[in-house]
């Protein structure tokens, strides 16, 4: 059965809850946005900057909003939330406009949970900066804070091989169900979800706290339901809670407000924040004991008090509608097509629909400046199917692209330095702001990432099995990067060698994310020196080419040889540094001029 229309007219006076003053099914345009709240924000702020407020009162509500505090004083990272990484051409326009006017750095950066953020933003623009981005349907609403964050899904959703239905509709009714709902303003800890598509699990279902993948049983639609999921310090897979739940009476909707409200309830929990996630009750009890739970929680008043059909709710838009004519005229390769063939192959895969593809833009450590924005938002309008999804690599599919223009869409993107090819493979190295933002960063993970990345370039690596090597770092033992699941990961540490310090980090070896398996990789029992680490990796990369057998993937290679190994490789490179004239540069970051200090501070996402 086809998902019913949202009805056109809603009760309530503008502006509120049961009337949002945006609430459209057009890409984007799923939070509901309610313009009381940006007065709030403002004199909320203003009472915080006077004085009046109490910063930890202050926090929770700013967090709730979308705002974040970096590690630099006096300056906020505004966290703006991409359900299913979906984006129009005129959002993209939008985040050039607020990036040029309000971020010092000239940059935005896509995430590993497909939202966008900006930063070194003054908190006396906040608020400006969030009513701007809302005239483009864009939302930070619940971007932080205690609450369900952003609903990640499969980029790929409506348009790949083997899906039983396209679950985005579903996952806007999720979106709008949770948004400001009294039960998930203030959980012991953050929510994070996701929607995929298929068995092959883009979305990476098992680090998530909640998650969903689509099952049809006697020819209703569901999904199975997976809770207990993340990364972080305490790495778990996401069991399944149950094996159907159903999608168009809202069933899901109700399971998950179960898990939602007992979750609530556990105060055991918030006595320790960094630790007060669902998997920890999972851990704890067992999914036995929380399902056992949810069909209890599902027999109390509450139900009935509910209205938990998802039409009204359902996020429709009629992609292939808005799908590029074919072309009169188009490009091709004249002479040596040996770069754009690369692109094709690694970039380009063709939709279930015939005559169409998917391309996937390389974006670099997630960064876009202005004239990108810009940039892409024209290529959108003029070679998709009008807008975009972000991906969890940090980087942006276009879809509904007519296959005759993909050398044209290739040119466009190449004058926007956009044109790269590596997709998701070895040289798209993703990591979290690290030190340049994020009060939790010890080390700079976006300068090792750089350094990481011009060292692979380097290389130039031809063979199709390194390629499909995927290297992560994070800035802290926190996952945000997804460092864990890398089949070479890394996060950020610290050595100590008399009175001075060493950036360093500690490896993960065999971690796996594809192919619907989520696998946390081994940790190394060595610390590298973070100016070591391209060396590392390079002494890695080449062992396993020498010594692999016949068509041996790099994950199977190192189950075979041994963390140990690996270990040995390196031991040499993990040896801490003598202070001298010729080290003193090993004492400093990856993009740094200082001497490094470990400079930590409490995350907010705990408070």
């Amino acid at each position: 059965m086809e998902p019913t229309s949202a009805p056109s007219e809603r009760k309530g006076r503008p502006g509120s809850l049961e009337n949002p003053e945006v609430l459209e099914n057009v890409p984007g345009h799923v939070i509901p946005i309610i313009e009381r709240e940006f007065d709030d924000f403002d004199t909320e702020a203003g009472k915080f900057l006077e004085g009046d407020t109490p910063e930890d009162q202050f926090i929770g509500f700013r967090l709730k909003q979308g705002v974040y505090g970096q590690r630099q004083a006096d300056v906020q990272m505004i966290r703006v939330k991409l359900p299913f990484g979906g984006i129009t051409p005129e959002q993209m326009e939008t985040f050039a406009d607020v990036v040029e006017r309000w971020a010092p750095l000239n940059k935005a950066h896509i995430t590993t949970r497909q939202n966008i953020q900006i930063h070194h933003v003054p908190l006396r623009d906040a608020a400006q900066l969030i009513r701007a981005i809302s005239d483009a349907g864009l939302s930070s609403r619940e971007g932080c804070g205690n609450t369900v964050r952003n609903v990640t899904g499969d980029p790929w959703a409506g348009v790949c091989e083997n899906e039983l239905f396209d679950p985005t509709p579903y996952v806007g009714a999720y979106v709008r169900y949770f948004v400001r709902h009294p039960t998930t303003q203030l959980m012991p800890r953050k929510v994070k979800t996701a929607f995929t598509a298929t068995d092959e699990d883009r979305a990476i279902t098992g680090i998530h706290d909640v998650a969903y993948i689509p099952r049809i049983r006697d020819g209703v639609r569901g999904f199975e339901m997976r809770v207990g999921g993340g990364t972080s310090i305490m790495p778990r897979v996401a069991p399944t809670l149950h094996d159907f739940v159903r999608a168009d009476d809202g069933e899901y909707l109700k399971y998950a407000e179960a898990v939602f409200r007992i979750f609530n309830r556990q105060e055991w929990l918030r006595a320790n924040r960094a630790r007060a996630r669902i998997k920890v009750f999972v851990d704890k009890y067992g999914i036995e004991e929380l399902r056992r739970q949810v069909e209890e929680e599902l027999q109390g008043e509450w139900v009935a008090e509910r209205d938990f059909d998802p039409g009204p709710l359902l996020f429709l838009h009629d992609e292939e509608a808005g799908a590029p004519a074919p072309p009169t005229a188009y490009g091709s390769p004249n002479g040596d097509n040996r770069d754009y063939e690369r692109w094709v192959t690694s970039n380009v895969k063709a939709q279930r629909q015939a005559g169409f593809s998917t391309a996937q833009v390389k974006v670099t450590r997630g960064d876009l400046t202005p004239e990108q924005f810009r940039g892409l938002a024209q290529i959108m309008r003029d070679f998709s199917g009008g807008y975009a999804r972000t991906t969890v690599e940090q980087n942006l599919v276009l879809r509904w692209v007519r296959d005759e223009s993909l050398y044209d869409l290739w040119t466009r993107l190449g004058e926007l330095g956009l044109g790269d090819p590596g997709a998701d493979e070895i040289t798209d190295v993703v990591s979290c702001p690290g030190t340049d933002s994020c009060k939790l960063g010890i080390t700079s993970s976006m300068g090792l990432n750089a350094a990481v990345q011009q060292r692979l370039e380097e290389m130039r690596i031809d063979d199709p099995l390194t390629r499909k090597i995927h290297i992560k770092m994070s800035g802290c033992p926190n996952g945000c990067s997804q460092h864990h699941i890398a089949n070479i990961g890394f996060y950020g540490a610290s050595i100590k060698v008399g009175d001075k310090t060493v950036p360093a980090y500690v490896a993960h070896i065999g971690g796996r994310y594809e192919g619907g398996e989520v696998v946390y990789g081994t940790r190394l029992k060595v610390r590298l020196p973070a100016k070591r680490v391209p060396d590392a990796i390079e002494r890695w990369l080449r062992a396993y080419e020498s010594q692999r057998e016949e068509g041996e993937e790099f994950n199977v290679y190192a189950e075979r040889v041994g963390a140990v190994a690996f270990e040995d490789m390196v031991r040499d490179l993990a040896l801490p540094p003598e202070f001298s004239l010729e080290t003193m540069q090993m004492f400093v970051d990856w993009k740094q001029n200082a001497p490094f200090e470990v400079i930590r501070g409490e995350g907010e996402c705990a408070v």
